[in-house]
């Protein structure tokens, strides 16, 4: 089957026709170990190995277990995709609960968002709602799972709000909560 081309590229000589792109509604979140760079610093490069290890085995699991993608790797952290929300909140304090269990030094921190983007290419997303996930977990303290409050009903009204936060590259400030802090708002929502 043909692949439908938004346009022609030059480079050159040579002439590369450029894929249609493909919206999509999809949940991104990004995790990382806080305090990666430190510990590996202070415990050595073995230790961080065997930190890290522990951490992807637990992503893993989880992600199999819940039907969350993991999208990429990002040295102490990744970027996970999921179609509903609820399910992919789930997943992030289910990950980070077993990342606990499974003993690791360091707490995950996160950021998750939802929201239409290009599937670039098949297999790459691109647009705002990945970059706000991004930034949140950038902005996110260790134990944290920030979020817009408009991300589930019952969010805005619950003790869970922050408050406003400014994130580079996003003008004003947006109103954040860190989901961490209801979990079981976010299991009531998981009909």
């Amino acid at each position: 089957m043909a692949a439908a081309y938004d346009r022609c590229v030059t480079a050159g000589n040579e002439i590369y026709r450029t894929a249609a792109s493909h919206r999509v509604k999809r949940t991104f979140s990004f995790l990382d170990l806080s305090g990666f760079t430190n510990f590996s610093y202070v415990e050595g490069d073995d230790a961080a190995v065997a930190e890290l290890s522990k951490f992807r085995a637990v992503m893993r699991s989880v992600g199999s277990a819940t039907g969350i993608r993991i999208a990429k790797w990002l040295g102490d952290g990744a970027m996970l995709v999921g179609l509903e929300p609820v399910a992919s909140i789930s997943a992030i304090l289910r990950i980070m609960r077993e990342s606990e269990r499974a003993g690791l030094a360091l707490p995950v921190h996160a950021g998750v968002a939802v929201g239409d983007v290009i599937l670039f290419e098949g297999d790459d997303h691109v647009g705002v709602t990945v970059n706000l996930a991004a930034r949140l977990s950038d902005a996110a303290l260790p134990g944290q799972l920030l979020a817009p409050v408009d991300i589930l009903p019952g969010v805005a009204r619950s003790k869970a709000v922050l408050g406003e936060i400014d994130l580079p590259g996003f003008d004003g400030g947006l109103m954040v909560a860190d989901l961490a802090l209801v979990p079981e708002l976010v299991e009531s929502a998981d009909l």
